[in-house]
């Protein structure tokens, strides 16, 4: 595909190419990439095989990405030490969204889960994961998708279009388009598809019959983990649409809503 993409650079070529480009990330990450890794490096026991080929399928779709992308419309671009663009009211609700749903939907459950306390889930869940995965891994997971929606504050901020002044070589500087829109777009496209497929699962075992209703009501965080994985992918994805309306060269089309 990206050999094609490359020969028949027509718009039907660039629009296969991104769809390629999503499938493959959204195929590379269900239940593992963004926390099996972590877990793995700090011992838990891991399928590294499955791991290295769901990176290779990553890897995959972010070639396909970078071809769609040199494919695109070239137009003339700022300086490398113009100012930061306005950013429109509805993008930056969308990256205050997508910042707090992580911290309150996912941090601060799971910081109470490692002191012990059962929000949401049974105190036999709660050591049964510390067991699983560790104490270790269980607070690097907890505080990375913190951090994540941290930086999703800078698709809506000055430091995310212009490196801050105390940056050694780089203050002043504008920050490349895809240094913020690729990560958001992978990272936007991994957590939908997790949540999708968590919700699909638990929908399954209901019809099923092998998890009842009294059971979802007595572990109602597993449930709402997985609304907010797909809440958050969401918000994140629209928040980096904006960043890329905002921020691309000679655009006007930046207080468009999506």
């Amino acid at each position: 595909m990206a050999v094609l993409a490359v020969l028949r650079a027509g718009r039907a070529a660039v629009l296969g190419a991104w769809g390629s480009c999503v499938a493959l990330v959204a195929l590379s990450f269900p239940g593992h990439l963004l926390f099996e890794i972590p877990a793995a490096a700090f011992g838990r026991p891991a399928d590294w095989r499955d791991l290295v080929h769901r990176l290779l399928l990553l890897g995959g779709g972010l070639l396909l990405g970078a071809t769609a992308a040199s494919l695109g419309p070239r137009r003339s671009g700022r300086s490398g030490m113009a100012g930061p663009c306005p950013v429109p009211g509805w993008a930056r609700g969308w990256a205050y969204a997508g910042c707090l749903l992580p911290v309150l939907g996912f941090t601060v459950p799971h910081v109470l889960w490692l002191m012990g306390v059962p929000f949401g889930i049974s105190a036999a869940a709660i050591r049964a994961a510390t067991q699983d995965i560790g104490l270790a891994a269980g607070v690097a997971l907890t505080v990375g998708p913190a951090l994540g929606g941290l930086l999703t504050l800078g698709l809506a901020a000055r430091w995310g279009q212009v490196f801050p002044r105390w940056m050694p070589w780089l203050g002043g500087r504008r920050v490349p388009r895809l240094l913020a829109l690729v990560p958001a777009g992978v990272v936007a496209v991994a957590l939908i598809s997790y949540g999708v497929i968590g919700i699909c699962l638990m929908t399954e075992a209901l019809l099923a019959g092998t998890v009842t209703w009294p059971q979802l009501r007595s572990e109602w965080a597993v449930v709402g983990t997985e609304i907010v994985f797909l809440a958050w992918g969401l918000a994140l994805g629209v928040a980096a649409l904006g960043y890329h309306q905002v921020t691309r060269p000679g655009g006007g089309a930046a207080h468009a809503r999506p």
